[in-house]
C-alpha cells in the first residue's frame, strides 16, 4: 500500500515560503538593509569617528547600563509577581494580571507623561522625594524608572506560564525527603523556571535598549547626561545627519540582533531541558 498523502490546509510548502520570504523582505529586511547600505557610504574612519564621539559614548553606557539595571530589578520583581499570580488566590486577581499587561497597551508617550507627573519635584511622588534629596525625574533615574514601567510584562509573561507547569507533586516530594522552603525553591522550582527567567530577562532588556517615547519626556534629554541613544538618533535626522543617524542605527541593530540571538540559544537550551526532564 502506498502511504497516504498528507494535506495541508494553507498552499504547498514552496509557495507558502514565498509569500513567506516575500512578506519578511518587504516589511524587515528592505528597511533594515536600508540603514547599511547607507552607513556604507561612509568610509571606517568617518564611521568609527560617529559612533565613537564623548557624547555618543555617553549615550551607549546610559542607555545599556540603564536597561540592563532594569531587565535585573525586572527578574526579580517579575519573578515575585508571577509567583504571586500563580500560587495564590485573592479578591481582584484578575485584575492584578490585567494591569501587568498595562504597559503593553499604554502608548508609551502617554506612560512618560505620567511617570514624569508623578516623580516631578512637585508631583505626587516626586515631593516627597526631593525633601530626602532623591530626584528622579529629569534625571538617569527617571530612565531607569521608565524602562522598569515598561519591561515588566516581559518577565511576567515569560515566567508565569512555566510557573503553572511546575507540578505542586515535586515540592510535596521535596518537603516530604526534609528540605525546607529555600532549598525546594533554589533546587527544584528554580531550575525549572531559570531559562523562561533569563528569556524575559532578555525580552525586557532588548525592549529597553530601543525605548524612546517614555524616556524622552522623563529623562530631561541633557548631552552627555541624560541623552539616550534613540533620542540621539531622533536628533541627527532632525539635523539632516543622515549618514550619523544610520550609523548609530547600524550599531543599535547588530546589538539588537546579537541579543535576539541570544533569546533564541536561550529559548532553545530551555526545550533541550524540557525534553531531557
Amino acid at each position: 500500500m502506498y502511504p497516504l498523502k498528507q494535506h495541508s490546509i494553507l498552499p504547498g510548502f514552496n509557495l507558502a515560503l514565498g509569500f513567506t520570504l516575500l512578506y519578511l523582505s518587504l516589511i524587515v529586511l528592505i528597511p533594515l538593509s536600508a540603514a547599511f547600505i547607507r552607513t556604507a557610504e561612509l568610509s571606517w574612519p568617518d564611521f568609527w569617528s560617529i559612533v565613537t564621539t564623548p557624547r555618543v559614548l555617553a549615550s551607549y553606557r546610559l542607555t545599556f547600563g540603564a536597561s540592563f539595571a532594569a531587565a535585573l530589578v525586572n527578574a526579580l520583581f517579575g519573578l515575585l509577581v508571577a509567583w504571586v499570580l500563580v500560587r495564590y488566590h485573592f479578591p481582584g486577581k484578575k485584575f492584578v494580571d490585567a494591569l501587568v499587561d498595562l504597559p503593553f497597551a499604554l502608548p508609551t508617550a502617554v506612560a512618560g507623561i505620567a511617570l514624569t507627573a508623578l516623580y516631578a519635584g512637585n508631583g505626587w511622588i516626586g515631593q516627597y522625594l526631593e525633601p530626602l534629596g532623591i530626584k528622579v525625574a529629569f534625571t538617569p533615574l527617571g530612565i531607569f524608572v521608565a524602562l522598569t514601567f515598561i519591561g515588566l510584562p516581559f518577565v511576567v509573561r515569560t515566567v508565569q506560564p512555566v510557573l503553572e507547569d511546575v507540578e505542586a507533586e515535586l515540592e510535596e516530594a521535596a518537603a516530604t525527603l526534609g528540605a525546607n522552603r529555600w532549598q525546594t525553591f533554589t533546587r527544584v522550582i528554580f531550575p525549572a523556571i531559570f531559562p523562561a527567567l533569563m528569556t524575559g530577562f532578555a525580552l525586557a532588556f532588548a525592549r529597553a535598549i530601543g525605548e524612546y517615547g517614555s524616556v524622552i519626556f522623563i529623562a530631561g534629554n541633557m548631552p552627555m547626561i541624560s541623552e539616550i541613544t534613540p533620542l540621539l538618533i531622533i536628533t541627527k535626522l532632525e539635523q539632516y545627519d543622515y549618514a550619523g543617524a544610520t550609523a548609530l542605527s547600524v550599531v543599535m541593530l547588530v546589538i539588537s540582533f546579537i541579543l535576539l540571538l541570544i533569546i533564541n540559544l536561550l529559548q532553545w537550551w530551555s526545550r533541550q531541558r524540557s525534553s531531557k526532564a
